[in-house]
């Protein structure tokens, strides 16, 4: 369980690391709202004076072109802010989804395999246990496991093969409980 949360930390880490260098990518598109709402402002008030321009007598359809030519221009930079804000998001989103995707792909290649051999092991031995003859089983696998296992336990007075091969349900219990827990499963 510790590798298990070991490695939902690591993915969690990763995805909020993503999401902080996002925000920081995300404040290089502030000058792109600034360019937007000064060229909308500035097309805006070209427009009006192109129109209050109009109206004086003999020269009003002369002074209105330029302004409204003027206006166009300041439209572009709104455009141009806008798209800059876009270019920021695009890159914001592929990196994000790159800092997320690789981490996460080499945290789960290093993790789900040993987790689903993990898994396959302790069902096979759970559905062993669970088999008639299947503490036997279990018991002379702890008898060949590691030795470390069987001395926290007290031997019997034959010892543990011995207690084995003459079928003590005591002994052939301790010995598949140890087999049990060598693997991370309860008894």
């Amino acid at each position: 369980m510790l590798v298990d949360l070991i490695a939902v930390a690591l993915i969690t880490a990763a995805v909020w690391a993503a999401l902080v260098v996002r925000d920081t990518i995300m404040l290089l598109a502030e000058p792109g709202r600034r360019v937007e709402s000064s060229g909308d402002r500035l097309a805006e008030e070209l427009g009006n004076a192109g129109d209050a321009a109009s109206g004086v007598p003999l020269i009003g359809g002369v002074l209105r072109k330029p302004l409204e030519a003027a206006a166009d221009a300041g439209s572009g930079f709104a455009e141009a802010g806008v798209s800059l804000q876009e270019t920021v998001s695009q890159v914001a989103n592929v990196i994000t989804t790159a800092l997320i995707v690789i981490p996460v792909f080499f945290v789960l290649l290093l993790w789900l395999p040993p987790r689903l051999l993990w898994i396959r092991r302790s069902s096979t031995l759970r559905r062993l246990a669970e088999a008639p003859g299947g503490a036997d089983l279990l018991a002379l696998r702890a008898l060949t496991g590691p030795p470390a296992a069987l001395a926290k336990l007290p031997a019997p007075s034959v010892g543990w093969a011995d207690a084995w091969r003459q079928g003590d349900p005591e002994a052939i219990a301790d010995l598949s409980a140890v087999a049990l827990k060598h693997i991370g499963l309860r008894p």
